[in-house]
Order: structure tokens, then C-alpha cells, then sequence
């Protein structure tokens, strides 16, 4: 009788995560160079605040769509890319203002996302370990 192998599992969560992440850095990146973006809800909270959140989310989607890369590298490469936005705004025929002050504040978002990244990867593993060492007690 043939016995066909199991079908491969699909990794659709990740695909999605995946696709999340570029897709938000894409809008970033579109919303932060266009000469004349158009106005959003969150425009009232000012410029920094909408950088923050941008940069937040795609650190929590990098973190979440790229779980086997190192942290520190996505922060760097995250705040190259708010540095690059930054750089790339002062392009006079974007009209665009370009700040320091924002690119810290993206990295700011950055640091805070991942350190809440990390701790939470700390409680977690921390927890297995004392889960699977109390099962070895009952052995």
C-alpha cells in the first residue's frame, strides 16, 4: 500500500509576519518621503510621536517575523534606516525637514521594543527551565 509522506507543514503565521514587517516598513518609508503626505489620525500627536510609533512597530514585527536574528543586529539595521529616512528628507526637492531628533527618536522606540523583546524572551526561556527541571524532580 503506498503511504505518502506527511505534506510539509505550512508556516503561514510566519509568512504573514513576514509580510507585515515589509509591508509596514514600505509605508514608512513612503510616508516619510513623500513631499506632501497625506494627514492621519495620529498627526496630532506631532512628528515625533509618529516616528516613534512607526519604529516600534516594525521592531516588534522584526523581532517577531525574524525570530533567529540577533536583536542588536535588527536595532542596528532599524536605526540605519531611520538615519537613511533622515539623510534622505533633506533631499530639497522632497520638502521635507530633516532632524537629528527624529532618527533618536526612532531609535529610541527601537531600544525600548527590543529590551521588552528581550526581557520577555528571558521569561519565557526561564520559565521552560524551571518547568522542564521541576518535571526531572518527578522522575
Amino acid at each position: 500500500m503506498f503511504d505518502p509522506a506527511p505534506a510539509p507543514r505550512s508556516n503561514l503565521p510566519q509568512q504573514l509576519l513576514v509580510a507585515a514587517f515589509w509591508t509596514a516598513l514600505a509605508v514608512s518609508l513612503t510616508m516619510a518621503l513623500l513631499p506632501h503626505p497625506p494627514h492621519t489620525p495620529i498627526d496630532r500627536f506631532g512628528d515625533k510621536f509618529e516616528h516613534m510609533l512607526a519604529f516600534a512597530v516594525l521592531s516588534g514585527l522584526g523581532s517577531a517575523a525574524y525570530p533567529q536574528l540577533k536583536l542588536r543586529v535588527l536595532a542596528l539595521a532599524l536605526s540605519a534606516v531611520g538615519a537613511l529616512i533622515e539623510v534622505l528628507q533633506a533631499i530639497p526637492g522632497l520638502h521635507r525637514d530633516s532632524d537629528i531628533r527624529d532618527w533618536i527618536a526612532d531609535t529610541a522606540a527601537i531600544a525600548v521594543v527590543l529590551v521588552a523583546v528581550k526581557l520577555w524572551q528571558w521569561l519565557v526561556a526561564s520559565r521552560a527551565s524551571s518547568s522542564s527541571r521541576a518535571g526531572d524532580d518527578r522522575t
